[in-house]
């Protein structure tokens, strides 16, 4: 058995560090940016206030659009995601699983719909192929027998938390930019039209952090209007749109499936590994810090869905969650299914910046483009010239993010054949081995303790039916066994990891999902006592 043996985090202090660009939102396009300026030969450092995508990039369907849903409602954004498709499949395919997708149309849904659709597909260049009922039962069996239309795009699926850490992986070998999780922005220090450096705080020390830099980038995602108004810019104007999707616990289908109707609640259903994801809502609002599923999201998701895939109705869903998606503003009281689902870059000097922009809008799709127009305008303001070549240069397939992918530690692990490395998560097969690599490589400072949550996103653990359940326990077992955790703090972060899971079990609490809690309940509360640990 391995031992881990950080040494313990220094005394919090002051810390001041440079660079040339300072990049703001861990989310797939900050990361995005990160790569794309190495590879140009700019240093970088990217911040998030938690971690790689804690925002929408990390809480979505995991669906690399062919643009097809979106030819009814925004031609430009379809074409960027067709192009944006392509070009992902071909330079990182270890993201990405080519499930293909289904549009299809049950009875009651509008003929006329049905009818355009093909004809706006070519128009955006996405390939579609019209199928027979008979073809489209064949492909997928648990479609409904009220199915009346059918149609094949190439829509995928990708693994957003491998693309972000395979990107912040590639910058860092490439010219040691760097990644600090934990950070959060607290003000800008601004003179004569530029901003000099930005003032930030470590979330696990408390320390402050100055962060100079030529130039900065606003990443942010549905909080890129807060970070613009800290810097005294009031052109960022989004809407806000919360989406809740469910995790089944099942693998339903092998292709995505759409609903062949206008974009609407509970009209597409994602396979993902071993299990699938269905949704989603949208629904207005204000409040960034307070998102959470509803029960009547998930009653109109699963109703929708069951339309479509009647077993959807009687399926075990282990969580839900929600995120919220930063749209472009311009469309009044209309439906957030309207609003734009392109992208802005906003170069700020309007409001007197020399040395600030943000990008915000786009797709997980699109995240690859984003990144290159905003990097395209910092390398032209550091005087750089040399041409972005991320649209030609691949994502290389190594290690980074290799633990995410469903399927892969069960592969690792045969192939390994060590009967002394143990199984830590028996849901989706992570071994005690990939918990070594993951800490011996942490995101920020090189002496960070990675707590179990950070470990859950940089891998599957509590990914699968049991919801860490079971593995929180033998993850931070194994961390103090291997003298990783050290005091307290250790039991602290297993409680963090369960109040999580948690959140996103706690309103799919019914059928054998609730037998399920009162077996997390029994072992977290009455034989831990995890409920009654001091945080403090």
């Amino acid at each position: 058995m391995s031992t881990i043996s950080p040494e313990q985090p220094a005394p919090a202090a002051a810390t001041t560090l440079e660079t040339e660009v300072l990049i703001i939102g861990g989310g797939v396009t900050g990361t995005g940016i990160m790569r794309d300026l190495a590879l140009r030969g700019i240093h970088s450092i990217l911040i998030d206030k938690i971690d790689l995508c804690a925002g929408a990039s990390g809480g979505n369907h995991g669906l690399l659009h062919s643009g097809a849903r979106y030819v009814s409602t925004d031609l430009e954004a379809a074409i960027e995601c067709r192009q944006e498709n392509e070009l992902l499949k071909r330079l990182a395919p270890h993201c990405i699983e080519a499930t293909g997708g289904l549009f299809v149309a049950v009875e009651g849904d509008d003929p006329a719909f049905a009818d355009e659709f093909p004809e706006l597909c070519r128009r955006a260049g996405i390939r579609c192929d019209e199928l027979t009922v008979a073809e489209a039962r064949k492909l997928e069996p648990h479609l409904s027998d009220r199915l009346v239309r059918a149609c094949r795009v190439p829509d995928a699926t990708v693994d957003p938390f491998h693309l972000a850490l395979a990107n912040v992986d590639h910058a860092r070998l490439t010219n040691g930019s760097l990644y600090r999780s934990h950070t959060e922005l607290l003000r800008f220090e601004i003179v004569d039209g530029e901003i000099r450096s930005a003032v930030c705080r470590d979330h696990r020390t408390l320390a402050p952090l100055t962060i100079r830099a030529r130039q900065v980038v606003n990443a942010g995602g549905a909080w890129a209007m807060n970070i613009a108004r800290l810097a005294g810019c009031a052109d960022v104007d989004l809407l806000y749109a919360k989406g809740t999707l469910l995790v089944n616990h099942d693998r339903m289908t092998r292709h995505v499936v759409n609903r062949l109707r206008p974009p609407g609640d509970g009209d597409i259903l994602v396979p993902g590994g071993t299990v699938s994801i269905l949704g989603t809502t949208s629904t207005r609002i204000q409040d960034l810090d307070h998102v959470a599923p509803t029960v009547d999201e998930i009653d109109r998701n699963i109703r929708e869905g069951a339309a479509m895939i009647p077993a959807l109705a009687g399926a075990r869903y282990t969580r839900a969650f929600s995120r919220v998606r930063p749209l472009l503003q311009g469309t009044g009281n209309a439906s957030d299914r309207a609003a734009s689902r392109g992208f802005a870059l906003l170069d700020h000097r309007s409001q007197g910046l020399a040395n600030f922009c943000t990008i915000t809008g786009g797709k997980l799709t699109t995240f690859r483009l984003m990144a290159e127009k905003a990097a395209d305008l910092v390398a032209g303001r550091l005087g750089n010239r040399q041409a972005g070549t991320t649209a030609t240069v691949p994502l290389p397939g190594d290690d980074a993010g290799r633990w995410t992918e469903p399927g892969a530690a069960p592969k690792h692990w045969y192939k390994l054949n060590d009967p002394g490395d143990m199984i830590l998560c028996e849901c989706e097969m992570v071994p005690q081995s990939a918990i070594d690599e993951i800490v011996a490589t942490p995101p920020g400072a090189e002496r960070e303790v990675m707590s179990i949550e950070a470990i859950s996103l940089r891998s599957r653990v509590g990914k699968g039916p049991c919801q860490g359940s079971f593995c929180g326990i033998r993850v931070a077992s194994y961390l103090y066994d291997s003298g990783y955790y050290r005091d307290a703090a250790g039991l602290v972060h297993m409680r963090d990891f369960f109040d999580e899971r948690f959140k996103g079990q706690r309103p799919v609490i019914w059928g054998r999902q609730a037998a399920q809690m009162e077996l997390a309940e029994a072992l977290h509360c009455g034989l831990l006592g995890l409920d009654a640990l001091d945080a403090d």
